[in-house]
């Protein structure tokens, strides 16, 4: 961690995963919490994509500006905001911690410029995967049973034919 007497630069990561949802409360509490330590922001990038993507625009914005080094560190809300995956977490992580980059989640108290917050990274990252994996079987359970009992996809077992559609039949029939 820097000198407290030096302004580190940040660049503040948000993202939603859908269009309706609203980036606004992220941005606002992103950039109170860097104005109350004394960081300075670089860039604030938006982003309303699934966190399951690898491959983000503005993410992708982010690690091109990173690599050349344009701030200190990086404030995201939540560990899962920045990915839902642990192995693409820790792949993101390491280029941080190889190019000297601190990671900040602020909800979450993660500091990756020291040992307590990168222990705690590692856990929260290996959570919000197990959290990803339960959400993908529930989903998984749900198609199955909504299947089974004919809400989509074929029925197991014949329709009955309403009353309706049996008297049409009956007097075409001549009965």
């Amino acid at each position: 961690m820097t000198d407290n007497k030096t302004v580190r630069k940040c660049a503040i990561y948000c993202r939603v995963s859908t269009s309706e949802q609203n980036l606004d409360n992220q941005v606002d509490l992103l950039e109170t919490f860097a104005n109350n330590q004394n960081i300075k922001v670089y860039k604030v990038y938006k982003e309303k994509i699934s966190g399951t993507k690898d491959s983000r625009p503005e993410l992708n914005e982010l690690m091109f500006d990173m690599r050349k080094k344009l701030f200190d560190c990086i404030i995201i809300y939540k560990l899962d905001r920045l990915g839902r995956s642990l192995k693409h977490l820790i792949t993101i992580c390491e280029e941080f911690h190889n190019k000297g980059i601190d990671l900040i989640v602020t909800s979450q108290n993660i500091d990756t410029s020291n040992a307590t917050g990168k222990l705690l990274f590692n856990i929260l990252g290996a959570v919000a995967e197990f959290e990803r994996e339960l959400i993908s079987e529930r989903t998984k359970l749900g198609q199955a049973k909504a299947k089974n009992i004919g809400k989509r996809g074929k029925d197991k077992k014949p329709r009955r034919k309403s009353g309706y559609y049996l008297r049409h039949q009956r007097k075409k029939m001549g009965g």
